[in-house]
């Protein structure tokens, strides 16, 4: 049973973090034990014992497992964040950035790609504020990344036939997708995969 959260929320974890850190650790070690177990047969004695801590440690940074659960996810999100916001900013032209955005996502999403999966598989057992709350997250990202299509819409650099909300969902469909099919031990790197993504992405958009 998911103890209920009568303390503070999940603290942000710095994604430059040391890995060594007890939030970190934490974060590791309930990955590695939801994905070899399932989030609701892991217990919370289960992982602060795996990341040699105290239970009241844990409860120090996260208010329930249900927060750690969520923060696998939204730490991985807030590093892409990042990298699209370093991206979107530069003087680069738009079909430079548009690419470093869509190539930096696939990188980052097969870098996290245990996380990504054992979040995507249990994300239903998180209340509905937790699942909300995600959802909103994710949403401000794919419209901070639609606002570069719309941009190359606007200027006619990009082809304005399709809908731009069209354009990101079926991108992000194909990242999302990555974790049934990619293999570290397969003959592509991260970065060559992310490269073809955008490239792809790129050749789409280009006008008629």
């Amino acid at each position: 049973m998911t103890r209920a959260s009568t303390r503070k929320p999940a603290v942000a974890v710095d994604v430059h973090a040391d890995e060594t850190s007890v939030p970190r650790r934490l974060l590791s070690h309930a990955t590695k034990l939801f994905a070899k177990k399932g989030f609701d047969r892991t217990s919370v004695q289960e992982i602060v014992e795996a990341a040699g801590v105290t239970k009241g440690a844990m409860y120090h940074y996260f208010g329930s497992k249900d927060d750690l659960l969520y923060e696998i996810y939204a730490r991985v999100l807030r590093e892409q964040t990042e990298q699209l916001e370093n991206v979107a900013v530069t003087e680069q032209p738009l079909r430079e950035r548009l690419r470093a955005a869509a190539s930096d996502v696939v990188v980052s999403t097969i870098a996290n790609l245990d996380d990504n999966k054992i979040f995507m598989q249990s994300m239903h057992q998180l209340s509905a504020e937790k699942q909300k709350a995600v959802r909103a997250e994710r949403r401000k990202y794919h419209e901070r990344f639609r606002t570069l299509v719309e941009e190359g819409q606007s200027t006619g650099e990009f082809r304005d036939d399709k809908p731009a909300d069209v354009i990101v969902d079926f991108f992000f469909g194909s990242v999302h997708h990555l974790g049934s099919w990619y293999r570290r031990s397969g003959s592509l790197s991260a970065r060559q995969v992310g490269d073809h993504y955008a490239d792809l992405l790129l050749s789409s958009l280009r006008p008629d």
